[in-house]
């Protein structure tokens, strides 16, 4: 990123109140805090993996104006994208399921809308991930090295075919094919006055949407330390299906399945573009990804 370039084009939208610093850098992303006079604005340049974000969150404020983030500025060329402020991390309240509860609903009507919008999300460069292309997915999977022992990806091979299948199943319903966030959890669900607001899209694809819970459900139980058997999910899945419709449970709970191998699938793809030396950390969380979705074998 040209850091003078960013500062003048930051200073194009906004004014600043003072020196715009670094809030953190990463391989597939780096964010910049702008101090403003009433608050504070951020800047987000984005790496070539994640390139369409910017577009895509344009877009997805422009008809959903209450439930992201504000778009102040965009620059789908150079994938630069700045924000208002969206408050704070429900994460820093202990990411309590009651904030989900009024939160997923919103999500899934946000999902349903843009439904329609899917095809044209696809040719700006947001990653393919709906279910007919899974199961090749999956192929390419087994071609990678993975941070496995050998007996794990034994058992992956095994259950390619049983895999193939429950794609099949996934795939003869009417729910349609959407933007899935795939990194919802409770550092990109932010609150501000009540307001809920769903930030950092850079991971999103279009896909069955109901695996967008993979993420929210795994850091429930991790970081919540909510068990699995926890009433709280069944409530949260109610609360997210509503707007879908009726007799979705049994379908809810395949889209997670699947979903859950979906979602490793979306981790190779960001392993792919990281530099040598970031891949080592990058593993161990690939690893626990993995092993995830094996449970689900």
């Amino acid at each position: 990123m040209d850091r003078a370039a960013a500062e003048d084009w930051i200073r194009a939208h906004v004014d600043p109140a003072g020196a715009i610093e670094t809030a953190h850098e990463r391989p597939w992303a780096t964010v910049l805090r702008v101090p403003l006079a009433d608050g504070e604005a951020w800047f987000k340049a984005c790496a070539p993996v994640q390139a369409f974000e910017p577009r895509l969150t344009a877009g997805l404020f422009a008809r959903w104006p209450d439930r992201v983030a504000e778009v102040l500025a965009h620059d789908e060329e150079r994938a630069w994208l700045l924000l208002g402020d969206a408050g704070t991390p429900v994460g820093t309240f202990g990411n309590p399921p009651e904030a989900w509860v009024a939160a997923l609903p919103l999500y899934a009507e946000l999902q349903r809308g843009e439904a329609e919008h899917a095809q044209n999300q696809l040719a700006h460069g947001v990653p393919d991930l709906r279910v007919a292309t899974l199961p090749g997915r999956y192929e390419e999977l087994l071609q990678r090295e993975l941070p496995l022992e050998r007996d794990e990806i034994d058992r992956l091979r095994e259950f390619a075919p049983r895999f193939a299948e429950l794609c099949v199943e996934l795939g003869a319903n009417d729910v349609p094919e959407t933007i899935q966030h795939d990194d919802l959890h409770m550092a990109n669900l932010y609150t501000d006055g009540g307001r809920l607001r769903v930030l950092d899209w850079g991971d999103s694809s279009i896909s069955q949407p109901f695996a967008s819970l993979v993420v929210t459900f795994r850091f429930l139980e991790e970081r919540t330390k909510l068990p699995p058997s926890d009433p709280w999910f069944a409530r949260l899945r109610d609360a997210y299906l509503e707007p879908w419709g009726s007799d979705l449970t049994d379908l809810f709970a395949l889209g997670l399945r699947v979903g859950a191998f979906a979602h490793t699938f979306a981790w190779a793809r960001q392993q792919d573009h990281l530099p040598d030396d970031a891949r080592p950390e990058f593993d161990k969380g690939f690893a626990i990804i993995l092993r995830r979705a094996l449970a689900q074998t």
